[in-house]
């Protein structure tokens, strides 16, 4: 084949699609210490006012049948009400949308549905907010929101959405529930904007769009490889030897550079582009359902009528509680009792604190597969390791007999399932977190992650700059023979029509 399409076809991919690929790259090096807002759990507990469970409620008697399945449960204050949070179990119930269902918000002294907050009570929740999450600055206003760029995955099922604005630039982002959703800082939108944003072709526009956007990261990612594999091949082919017969370039200049960079980091840069790509889960072929799956077999169906009976037990709080969760445990009963500081507490249905122990934590697994192995572990393994997100420890690891050779992680403390890894589970960590952010054993300590990654990062960088801005320039160039030629068109034409 000869090699004058291919370099058709890169040079003008390298236009468009090297352009966004430059961009990636740049923003890579903001997302390597500031990445998209979020309000992590632990956080969002800070900022939860103080628990105390008033006296005298009725639990039978707040419009949930005996019956019900529930997929969690939880209470907590809600300026001067304490709150109950229930979402039912869907039927049938995918992992999305179980994951996408809007709690119901009961009243636990009235009984009655918690009704929307209004603008007043949305700004008072974030006064309270603001207070215990230790905020800068008094809130000075609610204004409704309908989406924005820190809220457009989950804006819709929160509706009506307050956002509180506060004198140091913070904001909050206060459900019609009272829920916090979400906190940024002035920083973190600037930082955001510079980094996610771009990286992830996040604009709100097309972000609240979720097939568009899926569909427009997926194919700009696989011309991305393209464009890379091409340039691979180019590379290889414009190769030449000198009068030493030592293999070099014939470019020079910004044409030199582009040649070797290619040369020395073109897999490089094919590996981040495609792991990119892979992060998409492109036409579902890296599909995990471990984690829901496993998840309802550890804890087994948590109906109301057990948990209200367990909550009618519950006497006295701990100092600094601000949250109760129902955490079932192999088809039995517990709760959880969550500090301001993360101290968890497990309470059992009589009301008495149970320490999770081994035989207990096996005869839950028993409702799965069966276990292979059952490990309290200290320190990281491959797959469960603090590095972009938090990790805590001890944790419990299972693997399972069964074919995927499931892994499955355990807090010691409430017998929840924190991470899940089935055999796509395992192929998606090191194809995307392996690949596209490094996290690979022995590297993922900092600085040393941070001195191998920047100097290749700013290489990938090279390549895709000095690709797209010579592309630019050839377009330029052309652009002006063009514009030339149709001058000297226009003169001859002139000149012929005087003669």
């Amino acid at each position: 084949m000869t090699l004058r399409p291919i370099l058709f076809l890169h040079r003008w991919l390298g236009i468009i699609v090297g352009v966004v690929m430059t961009v990636w790259c740049l923003s890579g090096f903001v997302m390597i210490y500031s990445s998209y807002p979020r309000l992590q759990p632990a956080e969002q507990l800070r900022g939860l006012a103080p628990l105390r469970l008033p006296a005298g409620i009725d639990w039978a008697h707040l419009g949930l049948a005996d019956d019900t399945i529930l997929s969690s449960a939880r209470i907590e204050r809600l300026g001067e009400r304490t709150v109950l949070r229930v979402t039912p179990a869907l039927d049938p119930a995918g992992p999305i949308a179980q994951m996408r269902a809007a709690p119901e918000n009961i009243d636990l002294v009235s009984g009655r549905p918690v009704e929307p907050l209004s603008r007043a009570e949305a700004l008072a929740q974030g006064r309270s907010f603001g207070a215990s999450f230790g905020i800068d600055g008094a809130a000075l206003s609610a204004t409704p929101v309908v989406i924005d760029q820190w809220t457009v995955q989950t804006a819709r099922r929160h509706q009506p959405l307050w956002r509180i604005d506060y004198e140091g630039g913070a904001t909050a982002y206060v459900a019609g529930s009272g829920e916090v959703v979400q906190q940024t800082t002035r920083a973190e939108r600037f930082w955001g904007w510079l980094g996610a944003v771009p990286h992830w072709l996040y604009p709100t526009l097309l972000r609240q769009n979720g097939a568009l956007w899926s569909q427009v990261v997926i194919w700009t990612s696989l011309l991305g490889c393209f464009l890379t594999v091409t340039g691979l091949w180019i590379g290889v082919a414009r190769l030449r030897r000198n009068r030493e017969g030592r293999l070099g370039s014939p470019y020079s200049g910004l044409w030199w550079w582009h040649h070797m960079a290619g040369l020395f980091f073109g897999i490089l840069t094919l590996t981040w582009v495609a792991s990119g790509l892979f992060s998409m889960n492109p036409w579902g072929f890296l599909d995990s359902m471990a984690g829901f799956a496993e998840r309802e077999r550890l804890s087994g169906p948590l109906h109301w009528g057990d948990l209200r009976k367990a909550l009618a037990n519950v006497e006295g709080l701990p100092a600094g509680t601000v949250r109760i969760e129902a955490a079932p445990l192999g088809g039995r009963t517990f709760l959880t009792v969550l500090a301001t500081d993360g101290d968890r507490r497990r309470i059992d249905g009589d009301g008495n604190l149970s320490v999770l122990g081994e035989p207990e934590l096996r005869a839950a697994l028993a409702n799965g597969p069966p276990v292979a192995s059952l490990e309290l572990l200290h320190e990281p393994d491959a797959y469960y390791y603090t590095h972009h997100n938090p990790a805590p420890f001890p944790v419990w690891r299972a693997v399972l007999a069964d074919p995927q050779a499931t892994r499955l992680y355990i807090d010691p403390a409430t017998g929840r399932l924190i991470r899940a890894f089935d055999a796509n589970g395992r192929r998606f960590r090191w194809l995307m977190n392996g690949l596209h952010s490094f996290d690979l054993p022995g590297l993922r300590a900092r600085p040393l992650w941070d001195l191998v990654v920047l100097p290749l990062l700013a290489m990938v960088t090279l390549i895709c700059g000095t690709g797209a801005w010579m592309g630019i320039q050839k377009v330029r160039r052309d652009l002006r023979r063009s514009r030339n030629r149709r001058r000297r068109r226009k003169a001859l034409v002139s000149q012929g029509a005087t003669a």
